[in-house]
């Protein structure tokens, strides 16, 4: 086999973890990528890529990942992609203690569990890159995603110190904040609300009627949704840019939030943000 660059990408059941993985093969890259449920397996095997089931919250699945990985690459790794996770709604009032720790086991500890297990391997070779899909909402919250936006703000944090304590290793750490991205995420996250939220007993039932209209697709798409291939761009830039960036923020939506609390005073920001959604 040609000696290919390796990456490891998580959540390539469907949505922008299946098409990087997919764009990345045919970019020359090696891929090793992660589902959690094994129906979806075959479609990845079937266009070439290696593909393992693995579930973030699962310590000895990350575990057995990693051991097959670096027997396949004879204990080598050029870059991980962590972009598996999900979004839990509701209002954080209504959020019961497991769906949060649920949303943090998911979006967070999983993913510094499978980053702190590649970075010794990286750091030996003496080169490698991190690119992990956080969210605009890591950057600016948005009302009924408490839960979300926590695992995006604590991924943000600690991503962005693991950059600067990296630094000199050869180790680039960037994060990828898209905004609203053509997927089945929006319905994911109806199914999590359901399974957590009392949504005819709450006080936001009204609210929680709305949110599931958006959710299960019977109201209008997201304004400046893109495809998945706006989050490849980045990503390939993550991946290949001499000096790669912190921050790569996708789509219009997204770099107009982050723009207005660069701009606005906080009281202002926030009480224009609280009117959306």
């Amino acid at each position: 086999m040609t000696d290919r660059p390796t990456i490891i990408v998580t959540g390539c059941s469907s949505g922008i973890g299946a098409w990087c993985a997919r764009a990345l093969q045919k970019d020359g890259w090696r891929v090793f990528a992660t589902v959690r449920q094994e129906k979806d397996l075959a479609p990845l095997e079937q266009d070439g890529i290696e593909a393992f089931r693995m579930d973030y919250t699962q310590p000895e699945e990350i575990a057995a990942l990693v051991d097959q990985v670096f027997a396949r690459t004879g204990g080598k790794l050029d870059a991980l992609f962590n972009n598996g996770a999900y979004g839990q709604a509701g209002a954080v009032e209504d959020l019961p203690v497991e769906a949060l720790r649920l949303q943090l086991e998911t979006n967070v500890i999983g993913w510094h569990d499978l980053t702190r297990r590649v970075i010794p391997v990286m750091r030996a070779q003496g080169h490698g890159r991190i690119v992990q899909c956080s969210s605009i909402l890591g950057i600016v919250p948005y009302k009924w995603r408490g839960a979300y936006n926590a695992s995006k703000f604590a991924l943000e944090g600690l991503s962005l110190t693991m950059r600067m304590e990296l630094s000199g290793s050869g180790i680039e750490v960037s994060l990828i904040e898209p905004g609203p991205i053509a997927s089945r995420f929006t319905a994911n996250a109806a199914t999590y609300i359901e399974r957590f939220i009392d949504l005819k007993g709450s006080v936001h039932a009204r609210e929680y009627e709305r949110q599931m209209r958006r959710l299960k697709g019977e109201s209008a798409p997201a304004k400046g949704r893109l495809e998945p291939d706006a989050v490849y761009a980045a990503l390939k830039r993550a991946l290949t840019d001499r000096y790669p960036k912190p921050h790569y923020i996708v789509t219009t939506p997204a770099k107009q939030g982050a723009m207005l609390k660069k701009l606005l005073p906080a009281a202002v920001f926030y009480r224009i943000i609280g009117r959306l959604g």
